[in-house]
């Protein structure tokens, strides 16, 4: 079975942000809903999502770095101690703590009481406009996942029964050995650390207490997101086994352009169309904003193509609250294409009274 780092094609030196990056990518190319009736394709969206659900979490791939694959989220390494061979205990437990090192294998002569096992994050990506992505929306987001089954009301149980107190480790989930001054305490193999047995199964889940389906959710999308935005739906993640704790959600934005403004942060950018005449004597030239509205902005005389005017606060709108970026005033001379006999005449005149005013304007290049 392939190493999480290996699943997700990064190196084990990799950064948190490439590890995110290769999620992302993978995500999207074996995500169920750009791969449906594809089981092969769903197995390796759920190898993916788990393999970063333990790197993107700073501690889980501590404990993963350290114990590899017989590493399981929520219920520290399987398996039993093999010992200290080679191992200096006086020099080793000088500076930190057994604990953080063994993942909560050592108790000082006391149970260890299991943790409640949780569902896995799921992360979607959902299409907003370039409108509501200013002024936010409400979107319908369908998400493929291992919700809690119905029939049983996610306890794995068949109707009418009720999962039992493992007689092993009485419910706490580990059994312990004893070894002088410390206990040894290793997950439950009767009950894998849940405490619990089912002895008469969900015919429909299989004692999982969860079935793979689609269940659709209303997201709100706040005014100011970004391409990229990652939205966070608390407990709408995967159901856990057996009525655990769910995962969470993460709705990430896919944001589409506009054909007027382009975003720069909090900013926004557009181009607007002056004649050589405004550009050349000044003048007072209207605009769209991306709230519908219009707004006069003075071109100063002597303006060149490129220059950039800006307008406070009329830009995309703070996702975080505290107003909104600036609205920023792209020039561009417009020329045109075809002139009249007319026109042509007077450009002409225009041209030799600027040549004998201000000389040719190329005469620099030859300086």
């Amino acid at each position: 079975m392939p190493s999480h780092y290996e699943t997700l094609g990064v190196p084990k030196n990799a950064s948190a942000d490439d590890i995110k990056k290769a999620y992302r990518k993978l995500a999207r190319q074996y995500h169920p809903d750009a791969n449906p009736g594809d089981a092969a394709a769903e197995e390796r969206f759920k190898q993916i999502s788990e393999a970063y659900d333990v790197l993107s979490d700073a501690d889980k791939r501590k404990q993963y770095d350290t114990f590899g694959q017989n590493f399981r989220p929520g219920q520290g390494p399987t398996g039993g101690f093999t010992g200290f061979e080679g191992f200096d205990m006086r020099n080793a437990t000088e500076g930190f703590d057994l604990g953080d090192l063994f993942g909560g294998l050592f108790t000082r002569g006391r149970g260890q009481e299991p943790r409640s096992m949780r569902g896995a994050d799921v992360e979607v990506s959902v299409r907003v406009s370039f409108e509501d992505a200013l002024h936010g929306a409400t979107v319908k987001v369908p998400v493929v996942k291992a919700n809690a089954c119905t029939n049983c009301a996610g306890s794995g149980a068949a109707p009418g029964t009720s999962p039992t107190i493992c007689p092993d480790c009485k419910g706490r989930g580990v059994t312990s050995e004893s070894q002088g001054f410390f206990s040894l305490s290793n997950t439950c193999r009767r009950c894998g650390g849940a405490g619990t047995i089912i002895e008469h199964p969900c015919g429909v889940c299989g004692g999982s207490g969860r079935v793979r389906s689609t269940k659709t959710y209303q997201v709100r999308i706040p005014a100011g997101v970004k391409d990229g935005t990652r939205i966070k739906v608390k407990g709408k993640g995967e159901a856990a086994p057996r009525g655990g704790e769910p995962g969470d959600l993460y709705v990430v934005t896919q944001v589409e352009e506009s054909g007027l403004f382009q975003r720069r942060g909090d900013d926004l950018v557009v181009d607007v169309p002056v004649t050589f005449a405004e550009a050349s004597i000044g003048a007072e030239v209207e605009l769209p904003t991306p709230d519908g509205q219009r707004v006069k902005v003075k071109v100063p005389s002597g303006s060149t193509d490129g220059k950039t005017l800006r307008v406070k606060g009329r830009g995309a709108p703070k996702l975080n609250g505290g107003g909104s970026g600036d609205l920023l005033v792209r020039l561009r001379i417009a020329v045109p294409s075809k002139l009249s006999k007319q026109e042509r005449e007077t450009l002409q005149k225009l041209d030799e009274l600027q040549r004998s005013s201000h000389g040719n304007p190329r005469d620099r290049l030859f300086a």
